[in-house]
């Protein structure tokens, strides 16, 4: 008499397999919003990051096309140095603060192969780009969120 198979049906480990692979940034990421303008007084800004308890976003024109990212740390460092100089803070706009450089995720990736790039690159936040305009944003909590929906499934 032979040994059984302990690992059941391998039929259904395909289905779940499937469905796991299929995760994506675009399946999770932040759709409604909140951006900046890069002409925005900085104050406005530090206004907005509070009251929507936010650490930072996108900055975006008129045509919605990124621009830049600000952060928290971007306008702490403005209020240091401000306070250093004894200049005010209501004719900084927030074009001269904000990182020009920003990395973006294709809204196609995998959301764990997102959450390498998080670990790697040491940002809270990547935004979506779709033919150039900014659709979306996904946070380290958006990946978490994946995470917890998965969990007791495997990890692919």
């Amino acid at each position: 008499m032979g040994i059984k198979s302990f690992q059941g049906s391998r039929r259904d480990q395909k289905k779940s397999s499937n469905a796991i692979t299929q995760i994506k940034v675009k399946d999770y990421m932040t759709t409604n919003l909140i951006t900046f303008k890069p002409e925005q007084p900085v104050e406005d800004v530090i206004e907005a990051l509070i009251k929507h308890r936010i650490s930072g976003g996108p900055v975006v024109n008129d045509k919605n096309e990124l621009v830049g990212i600000i952060s928290e740390g971007d306008c702490i460092k403005q209020i240091s140095e401000s306070r250093y100089y004894n200049m005010p803070l209501e004719k900084t706009t927030i074009e001269k603060l904000m990182a020009k450089e920003v990395d973006t995720i294709d809204g196609n990736m995998n959301v764990f192969d997102a959450a390498s790039k998080f670990l790697q690159s040491k940002h809270r936040r990547f935004p979506i780009l779709e033919d150039g305009k900014l659709v979306g944003q996904i946070s380290q909590k958006d990946v978490l969120k994946a995470a917890m929906k998965l969990k007791g499934q495997t990890w692919k």
